[in-house]
């Protein structure tokens, strides 16, 4: 592998070029790290199970354990990798997203089988977050990601939230890191909307009453 890439972007103003080029990355099977409005993330494209099998070893867990999110750039493009929802549920999401919301979904059979837990659920995040957006727009289909942090690490660990510091971290082991400005510590709040519930598996970011 070369040696990792950083890149700055600003997320007031996404540049064009350095977006094509993280694509074209993404799009022969790079793994990069990106900004969110939460964490920074482990992120690559839907399509090259290998890559996303290589995320699952940075962060130190199976494939099979791994808990992933799709992270897409609206709730439309959400909508077509989960099942139909009522209509709290749909109610709920449209007034979070974007935002710094994960949603544990009932997921359809857009969603490749690798990706799934035992329940056939998977984790939904539109992060409002213009770099991000404009590269899974561009991409035409959700990343799959995780948060840069490893289980068990300290939640204040410094790296988590500086890309210069994620770039020394994780030399060698991905192929860009988006240098997107000084990240958020804190992870996104996780609700569980499947089987026709709803229970905050954890509090984090977002705001939430259920």
């Amino acid at each position: 592998m070369q040696p990792v890439m950083i890149t700055k972007i600003y997320p007031d103003n996404p540049n064009t070029r350095e977006i094509r080029r993280v694509v074209d990355l993404l799009n022969q099977g790079g793994i990069i790290v990106i900004p969110t409005d939460t964490l920074y993330a482990f992120a690559c494209s839907m399509e090259f199970k290998r890559s996303v099998e290589t995320i699952a070893q940075l962060k130190g867990f199976s494939l099979k354990k791994a808990r992933y999110s799709m992270l897409c750039s609206s709730l439309s493009m959400a909508s077509e990798y989960v099942r139909p929802m009522d209509k709290d549920t749909f109610s709920l999401l449209k007034s979070c997203l974007p935002g710094p919301y994960t949603f544990v979904m009932d997921s359809n059979s857009n969603v490749p089988r690798n990706y799934l837990n035992p329940n056939k659920t998977i984790g939904i995040r539109v992060p409002n977050n213009a770099i991000l957006q404009a590269v899974v727009d561009t991409l035409g289909c959700p990343l799959i990601g995780t948060s840069v942090r490893r289980e068990g690490e300290d939640q204040e660990s410094e790296y988590l939230t500086d890309p210069e510091l994620i770039h020394e971290t994780y030399s060698n082991r991905v192929d860009l890191v988006i240098d997107g400005g000084i990240g958020n510590d804190e992870p996104s709040t996780v609700v569980d909307c499947s089987g026709g519930n709803m229970e905050v598996l954890r509090y984090g970011k977002g705001p939430i009453e259920l």
